[in-house]
């Protein structure tokens, strides 16, 4: 979890704390980023689909409905995860790709979830809005004696001078230390609120005690060199004691990870691999010799972006050859068509798209891969095809690329309205407001007047974003 406190101190006016902490399809890895956060998140269906198999058991035993909770995923190669409010929690790719086992992942999840179902993000706003006050009056009386100082002038002067700015000084120091302690507290709440979770679900809490051992060493280090991860979640050393005693008190502190769970875990590590890192990276972590699934199926995407000639063919053949050994899974179906795609053969691609969403019927990713790839043919049929995937997607999820193909879909039907409303909800969603008040105007004037897609339209004109000052 990363809790990022920003304070930022208005001179006379008012001490302002907010928790500004954050959010590319991968298979097609199309941009996207978090509103308020602009922080790139990663959407796939097949690391969406584990992660929320890891959380789900989490999030019931701790009362949190699985539809109410989303677990996010922010594309950046350091260690670490946070929630910014009772809805998310965020997850760095490089916490996946770093995470070992299962059981590291869900204990970070555990311990993230432990902060939502706390109330713990509330909590630290209610407790930074209640020393606004406080930091306002000691810079009124702080400054108020500089002031005071540098009218009565000579030494006494100087005196009350360094008095005011000590006040000053002092006043933000206690501030700061209530908010750390605050922030200690809820951490090891979060543990043991964590644990319990993993209990519950018949899981050890091995995983997050391996999390945090691992930054253990990092505790007297500057922050200025600490991990994201720690410089958020301190691991103080009676934390790390009592956290370890919880964790072998337990009666399932020797339970491990499923074979096919594991199996999951690390063909979605080498798929992030294969897809964020440099290919002469992934060869050299996915050497020729290892010919384990997960890391053919690394190399297979790396062949692709190395590029080259015969590097399409040569990625495809060996997709083909995990399609052979499961041909039951979906996801080499949709990074085949992905990869075909990315080539520019969207007819080719079609059949394998298509096959992956007979495999995973439920996966509004793939809704959308398949209708970009429909809508290449000038065939009306077609078409209307790729807006009733692109529909029906967007009740499941909401999905800037989805409207933003809907919208590409109207285009082409000559229905402009429709196409700018779908674009106005695509920039909304990316958090460009200003973008999307201009095309939400733009349709909202010829449609019909208190229709749906007027008033949803309507909604983005009067929006007015939450102050967080």
């Amino acid at each position: 979890m990363r809790l990022h406190c920003i304070f930022r101190m208005a001179t006379l006016q008012r001490a302002v704390a907010g928790a500004l902490c954050a959010w590319v399809l991968l298979t097609g890895l199309l941009p996207q980023r978090a509103a308020a956060q602009s922080l790139p998140l990663i959407r796939d269906s097949e690391i969406e689909e584990l992660l929320n198999d890891y959380a789900r058991p989490i999030f019931k035993v701790a009362g949190l409905g699985s539809a109410r909770v989303q677990v996010r995923i922010v594309k950046n190669d350091v260690f670490n995860a946070f929630v910014l409010d009772g809805r998310n929690v965020f997850v760095h790719t490089g916490t996946l790709m770093q995470a070992n086992t299962p059981n590291e992942v869900i204990g970070v999840l555990a311990h993230e979830t432990g902060h939502i179902a706390g109330g713990h993000m509330a909590a630290l706003r209610a407790r930074i809005a209640q020393d606004q006050t406080r930091a306002l009056l000691t810079q009124i009386i702080g400054i108020g004696a500089m002031v005071a100082g540098g009218v009565a002038g000579g030494d006494g002067g100087r005196d009350v001078m360094g008095g005011g700015q000590a006040v000053l000084q002092g006043g933000n120091q206690v501030i700061m230390r209530g908010i750390l302690s605050e922030r200690r507290s809820q951490e090891s709440a979060a543990d043991q609120a964590g644990l319990q979770y993993l209990n519950a679900t018949k899981q050890s809490g091995e995983g997050m005690l391996t999390t945090f051992e691992r930054f253990q060493q990092q505790e007297y280090v500057s922050d200025q060199y600490k991990d994201p991860f720690v410089r958020s979640h301190p691991v103080a050393t009676d934390r790390l004691a009592r956290l370890r005693n919880l964790v072998e008190s337990s009666p399932y502190v020797k339970a491990t990870d499923p074979p096919a769970l594991q199996l999951r875990h690390d063909l979605m590590r080498a798929k992030l691999s294969g897809y964020l890192e440099r290919p002469s990276l992934v060869f050299n972590r996915y050497p020729a010799k290892d010919t384990s699934l997960p890391a053919r199926y690394a190399r297979a995407i790396a062949t692709f972006f190395k590029g080259g000639s015969g590097a399409l063919e040569a990625a495809l053949t060996q997709m083909d050859a995990l399609i052979h050994e499961q041909p039951q899974n979906a996801y080499f179906y949709e990074v085949k068509g992905d990869l075909l795609m990315r080539s520019g053969k969207m007819q080719q691609a079609i059949p394998f798209m298509r096959q992956a969403l007979k495999l995973a019927p439920d996966s509004p990713l793939i809704r959308v891969q398949l209708a970009i790839a429909l809508q290449q043919s000038d065939d009306p049929a077609t078409l209307n095809e790729s807006i009733t995937l692109l529909r029906k997607s967007l009740i499941d999820d909401q999905n800037a690329q989805a409207y933003r193909t809907l919208a590409a879909a109207y285009y082409k039907q000559g229905k402009g309205p429709e196409a700018d409303a779908m674009t106005a909800q695509a920039y909304f969603l990316e958090g460009n407001l200003k973008q999307s008040q201009i095309f939400a105007k733009r349709a909202q004037s010829k449609l019909r007047a208190g229709s749906p897609e007027w008033i949803k339209n309507d909604d983005i004109i009067n929006y007015q974003p939450p102050d967080l000052d």
